[in-house]
């Protein structure tokens, strides 16, 4: 049988991956659009600020 992923980025001292999901106002309409990304947990913030 095949490994599961989800078992090995579970191992302690491993990074920790998060989903961001960004809105985004268009300039030229009112209409918004989203940014997705995987990242590690500590570049969240930084992203968020942009």
């Amino acid at each position: 049988m095949a490994k599961k992923v989800v078992a090995t980025l579970k191992k302690e001292g491993g990074v920790v991956y998060t989903k961001v999901v960004k809105m985004i106002k268009k300039n030229d309409s009112q209409s918004y659009s989203f940014e997705e990304k995987v990242m590690p947990k500590d570049l969240v913030n930084d992203f968020l600020k942009k």
